[in-house]
């Protein structure tokens, strides 16, 4: 038979291990917990990520547009004409593709992932605005060549 103070000693072990093994456990709680929270706020980032990404190509878009509108008053007395329409046609034409890229890289944003907590902007009135843009954009190619 054990002593008493070995049968002590046993059980004060065994409530130090078994008080260890509740932390741990608590402990892989937490820290399940903490991951998938950084997922949800990876998430959120990569969401306005690309909104930001979106709107820099709507940005390009524009300048290029603005750009080649401009390009025929100001080149004009500069280069031959054939260079001049030219120039502003390729940056009017670049514009279109920036409105159709912003769109394609907005909706085709990257792989599956948790729900984020941001909400997303409506791809149809992405789809709405770019197509009005890139409208704008036909319709300065054919001023461009008309004028």
């Amino acid at each position: 038979m054990a002593k008493p103070s070995t049968t002590a000693a046993i059980e004060t072990q065994s409530k130090k291990v078994a008080d260890s093994a509740e932390k741990l456990k608590q402990s892989s709680v937490r820290i399940e917990d903490s991951a998938d929270r950084r997922t949800e706020l990876a998430s959120n980032r990569t969401e306005l990520a690309a909104e930001r990404t979106y709107s820099a190509w709507i940005r390009t878009g524009l300048f290029s547009l603005a750009s080649g509108a401009g390009a025929k008053g100001v080149l004009a007395g500069l280069m031959p004409m054939w260079v001049v329409l030219a120039d502003a046609s390729a940056l009017i034409v670049f514009s279109i593709f920036c409105f159709c890229a912003a769109v394609w890289r907005m909706v085709n944003s990257g792989a599956a992932r948790p729900a984020p907590d941001v909400r997303r902007i409506d791809y149809r009135i992405l789809v709405a605005m770019s197509a009005f843009l890139s409208l704008v954009s036909a319709f300065a190619l054919v001023g461009l060549w008309a004028a």
